[in-house]
């Protein structure tokens, strides 16, 4: 063994050159933990940290006897020392083979270690490239996470070792592998056939699966059978996943593809485990201006209009009802199964009060309520159960005008009417106030029918009419020129 190991010495020292900044080849001759004790043919045998050769060591462990390369940084220092550096040879290797690879258009490994603004750091062999966005992948992504701290192949694509500059490309990598790979997939793939993948890219409208050389899509819809804002809720970056071929166009190059397709469609019994008109749990999955759509199972969601959320606040905000995550009770009120939608109600779940109130009151019922709000048009009156009957500006009085009369009343009044019309379903009560009181009107016209002679006082005279009265607040008129040479005058009986 001593005299192989010394042969061995000699036939490696006689090849070394003696000039400072050179590589050359040591022997290892001794080991501790911390040092390494290396031969290279001078008085003095230098002494290296140990940590030098950890990426040696990563792959084997060193032993006395095995050779390395070390770059010669002083030849007998003013310490009589011999000094070598690993690293710095290890340096100068890459740069080697980074020269060697941007001549040949070879692939070299380096590991990613980071993000820097507009791309990657990769070490290669000691050497820090830099690795651009646009140069990642053979598509443009948006996230680089999945390949940060990872070993990947590259191709240098620029050099410059004065200004320390490399600058690599793994799409250039990946554009050479899909050409030969594509054909192989293309070989094999067709219209419904089962493929594995990983995720490559997520963006608004799918997501792009690496298939081992070539691209698919995966769209939204085609991720599960529930209704999704973004891929991300589902996937993440790197994972790999089961998926079914759903459409393949050889002369574009385009696959697409699904997931949902693999699991069993929730729709085709939806009506079965969802009955019209069955209450069920759910959850608040997301809220909007127009309702808030609820989770029914993992695959299943519907959709509760604002109108479907409460008796009597027709505009209420979802928001305020309600929280994303809340589990509720409501109803199934209608499924298309074309359109792929369910309609759930909430306010159905709990009693309705426009039938509550119908089933407590009939026509001609006399109500109180309290003024609501005052329109063009009448006045709502808020009622028993949150909801609000119409008084119709002509339904205010027998005798004054519907302006006039308007004006006898203000919001937060509390008022009597009578229920004059009630349509629950509609949720529509009509009420009146002037039927509490008699229709004078009504009444003489009653006692005197068409034909009757009747006494009346002048009122007044207005042009050619000559207005009287009947009977408090009764008014009847005749034209002036009935009358003749007999002129009234006003207070004339």
């Amino acid at each position: 063994m001593e005299k192989n190991f010394a042969k061995l010495l000699d036939e490696n020292l006689d090849t070394l050159n003696f000039e400072i900044g050179k590589l050359i080849t040591g022997v290892v001759v001794d080991l501790t933990n911390d040092w390494v004790v290396i031969h290279v043919g001078l008085k003095s045998e230098p002494i290296i940290a140990r940590n030098e050769f950890l990426a040696d060591e990563a792959e084997k462990a060193l032993e006395i006897g095995d050779e390395v390369k070390v770059t010669l940084e002083a030849i007998e220092d003013g310490h009589g020392s011999t000094r070598v550096s690993r690293l710095r040879a290890m340096h100068d290797e890459s740069w080697g083979k980074l020269e060697e690879s941007l001549s040949s258009g070879t692939i070299i490994k380096g590991y990613i270690t980071g993000k820097v603004r507009g791309g990657m750091t990769v070490d290669v062999g000691g050497v820090r490239g830099f690795l651009p966005g646009s140069l990642v992948d053979t598509r443009p992504l948006e996230n680089f996470d999945h390949l940060e701290k990872s070993f990947q192949e590259f191709k240098v694509i620029k050099l410059d070792k004065e200004k320390s500059n490399v600058v690599l490309s793994r799409k250039a990598v990946q554009e050479d592998i899909n050409s030969e790979e594509r054909e192989k997939i293309f070989a094999t793939i067709q219209e419904g056939s089962l493929v594995s993948g990983v995720v490559k890219n997520l963006t608004d409208y799918g997501a792009f699966i690496d298939l081992g050389g070539i691209d698919g899509l995966l769209h939204i819809t085609d991720i599960t059978w529930k209704r999704i804002n973004h891929p991300s809720e589902i996937l993440t970056i790197g994972e790999e996943i089961e998926l079914k071929v759903t459409k393949f166009d050889r002369e574009k190059s385009r696959i697409s593809l699904g997931m949902k397709q693999l699991m069993e469609d929730p729709w085709e019994n939806i009506k079965d485990i969802y009955p019209i008109n069955s209450v069920t749990k759910a959850k608040v999955t997301s809220i909007t201006d127009y309702g808030f759509f609820a989770e029914l199972d993992s695959n299943t969601e519907g959709l509760v209009h604002v109108s479907e959320i409460d008796w009597t606040n027709k505009n209420i905000h979802p928001s305020k009802v309600v929280s994303v995550g809340d589990q509720v009770d409501l109803m199934v009120l209608e499924i298309d199964i074309e359109k792929r939608r369910i309609s759930l109600g909430m306010k159905q779940c709990v009693e309705n009060p426009w039938l509550k109130f119908a089933d407590n009151n009939s026509l001609g019922d006399k109500v109180k309520g309290e003024v609501s709000s005052l329109t063009d048009f009448g006045m709502f009156v808020s009622l028993d159960g949150g909801i609000d009957g119409l008084i119709h500006l002509s339904d205010l009085s027998w005798t004054e005008s519907e302006q006039e009369a308007v004006k006898n009343y203000s919001k937060g009044q509390t008022i009597e009417a009578v229920i004059l019309a009630m349509d629950a379903h509609k949720e529509r009560i009509s009420m009146g106030i002037k039927q509490l009181t008699e229709d004078f009107f009504e009444t003489y016209a009653a006692d005197n029918p068409k034909g009757t002679q009747v006494e009346a006082a002048v009122e007044s005279i207005q042009d050619d009419v000559v207005l009287l009265k009947l009977k408090e607040d009764i008014q009847g008129k005749i034209k002036l020129k009935e009358f003749k040479d007999n002129e009234p005058k006003e207070g004339d009986a």
